[in-house]
């Protein structure tokens, strides 16, 4: 599609929504600035060199778009592996189901750090398909103290 014809079907659907199609209309102005974006994308991601996509896989907004017009070049599971490993945190992956969506996890460390609602920020961009964490938090080990003083110890 042309960017001319492209700029028609936006003027349709912006004359419908004055003339009181607004949802409709609303949906069909979203389509065709979708296509054109994707479009737009689908020739500047052919046109790089392969170093330089790999570099851009790390900036959240440049593979939240790559996804969103299913241009990215890596599976889930290695987006997955990249979002993870942008967290302060590091985290174990126990497993992901794509029939749910559910993305299973371990923390690596117990204490303080990074929740549910972090790491399904960071994935929100890499990796849509993960509609649910599971954050499994580390066993706590136990606080041995010193021996109490030799005048405690029974005898």
């Amino acid at each position: 599609m042309t960017a001319e014809e492209t700029g028609l079907r936006i003027q349709e659907a912006l004359d419908q929504l004055a003339g009181g199609d607004g949802q409709g209309a609303g949906e069909q102005l979203v389509r065709e600035l979708m296509a054109f974006y994707g479009d737009g994308l689908t020739r500047l991601v052919r046109a790089l060199p392969p170093r330089t996509l790999r570099q851009l896989l790390d900036d959240q907004e440049v593979a939240g778009l790559l996804v969103l017009h299913d241009l990215h070049p890596e599976d889930v599971t290695a987006r997955i592996a990249r979002a993870l490993a942008a967290l302060p945190e590091p985290v174990e992956l126990l497993g992901f189901d794509p029939a749910t969506g559910t993305l299973r996890l371990r923390r690596t460390r117990s204490g303080c750090g990074c929740g549910e609602q972090d790491v399904e920020a960071v994935l929100a961009c890499h990796a849509p398909e993960v509609t649910a964490v599971e954050l499994e938090r580390a066993p706590q080990l136990l606080q041995i103290g010193t021996r109490p003083p030799a005048s405690a110890e029974v005898r």
